[in-house]
């Protein structure tokens, strides 16, 4: 197991690299998921005028009674402000009138004749103050990847536009004569294509265009001139298979005879351990190994936190703190692993897992388990992170 780089000195030459400056304006509409790609601030104090918490009875001071002026409901002027001894009728989120220092909420109070009397002392005022949640100026959103909240949000400020950050497109190339579209009949010794439509899944749900360039057959002549043309019209190139030390394994060679720069190959990291990464002038290439679920955890490892670099965000996974409720075992410890397990209930429970081809396996998972490299066992009960995906 000599020449593997440790998975975090890989994982910081990923880190490393450069954010690309493309950025485009979409609508509020188009933004779900997209890269914010630089601070937003509010042009509008929040809320923009003082406003009722309450249904109840806007008042100036403290008095026995109050005669009762006018009606104000939600989306309304005030038609009068209020003085001593008077209110103001009021609903939840209209505009305090003039005057006005506090509401009443209705059910504390007496109405009849016009008039009202307070039944029960208020506890508080029920005023929403002007820019009492941000001020015209203040921040609203940093660079992130944006949520349904954060549309929300920016709404709530009158943004229609926002400025996002354009991804690389993505090019997918599969490698190897035994891989099969669905749909087509098997022959003997082939397989259907799972690389290829589960990468193109995982870019999809990170809103990056991807093109599927189809399968090449495990030969020099023909897979250097699929390399060339498919580095050429794309910012990232991610490849699955022929990247170990088979006989039929001529990917590393290829991109380095096209003068591809390879930054690292080989990682101390299970499943995965033959993941390349290279570059060529405006191109990156990743190379993931050709087992589906070696290509699925290597993807989100490296390749997602590599785009969201792209984006210009200090992305991180979301890990969870929980139980480990069964012992996980492990006949060689020299690389660090990471195991599908399921999170419930504060609990996470490794799922049944045969090796990097058993991808049904990744169908009962919330995320992945690491288990750091000279680590053989880790007792059931220990409190354990778990990455979410």
């Amino acid at each position: 197991m000599t020449g593997m780089m440790d998975i975090d000195e890989a994982l910081a030459i990923v880190a490393r690299t450069p954010a690309a400056s493309v950025v485009e304006t979409v609508e509020l509409d188009r933004a779900l998921g997209r890269a914010l790609a630089r601070p937003i601030v509010s042009p509008i104090d929040s809320p923009p005028f003082a406003k009722s918490a309450m249904d109840g009875f806007a008042v100036a001071d403290e008095a026995a009674s109050y005669r009762i002026l006018d009606t104000v409901a939600a989306g309304a002027s005030p038609g009068r402000g209020v003085g001593r001894g008077e209110c103001v009728r009021i609903m939840t989120g209209a505009m305090l009138p003039p005057g006005a220092t506090r509401v009443i909420r209705k059910e504390y109070v007496e109405e009849r004749d016009g008039t009202i009397r307070a039944l029960r002392p208020e506890t508080g005022g029920n005023v929403i103050a002007r820019a009492s949640n941000l001020a015209a100026g203040d921040v609203l959103l940093g660079p992130k990847v944006l949520a349904a909240q954060d549309i929300g949000i920016l709404a709530a400020s009158g943004i229609a536009e926002v400025p996002v950050a354009v991804p690389p497109v993505t090019a997918i190339l599969c490698t190897g004569p035994e891989i099969r579209a669905a749909g087509e009949p098997l022959g003997p010794g082939q397989i259907y294509d799972s690389n290829g439509p589960q990468l193109a899944a995982q870019l999809a749900a990170m809103h990056c265009p991807a093109r599927r360039l189809g399968t090449v057959p495990d030969e020099p002549v023909a897979l250097s001139r699929a390399l060339a043309a498919a580095m050429e019209g794309c910012g990232l190139l991610l490849l699955t298979g022929g990247v170990s030390e088979g006989d039929f394994d001529f990917v590393p060679r290829c991109l380095a005879d096209l003068g591809a720069d390879i930054l690292f190959h080989r990682v101390a990291v299970k499943p995965g351990k033959p993941t390349l990464f290279a570059r060529r002038g405006d191109a990156w290439i990743f190379g993931l190994p050709g087992n589906p679920v070696s290509t699925f955890v290597i993807f989100e490892l490296f390749v997602r936190p590599f785009l969201y670099r792209r984006l210009g965000l200090d992305w991180r996974p979301r890990i969870v703190r929980g139980t480990l409720d069964a012992a996980v075992r492990r006949r060689g410890a020299e690389r660090t692993e990471f195991l599908p397990v399921a999170v419930r209930g504060g609990m996470v429970t490794p799922v049944a897992f045969h090796g990097s081809a058993h991808l049904n396996a990744l169908a009962g998972m919330d995320g992945l388990l690491r288990v750091e490299k000279g680590v053989a066992e880790i007792a059931r009960g220990t409190e354990v992170d778990a990455r979410l995906v």
